[in-house]
């Protein structure tokens, strides 16, 4: 039940940085946001779960171009 509800709260954050990459005009967040909407389904462990959204919701700052 935990893994829901962080792939819940992976596929808001997801959406929110689809969103502000489109109206930025940026790639990395829409790439981010999709990817933060789409990696949960895939994987089961609460730790990779944890250490991939953390990778893919600090992309946007680390990465700019």
């Amino acid at each position: 039940m935990g893994n829901f509800f962080f792939g819940l709260f992976a596929g808001a954050i997801g959406v929110a940085y689809i969103v502000y990459g489109r109206r930025q005009t940026k790639l990395v967040p829409v790439i981010a946001g999709i990817l933060l909407c789409v990696y949960p389904y895939f994987l089961d462990s609460g730790l990779w779960l944890g250490v991939i959204g953390a990778a893919l919701v600090a992309a946007p700052f680390v990465i700019d171009f």
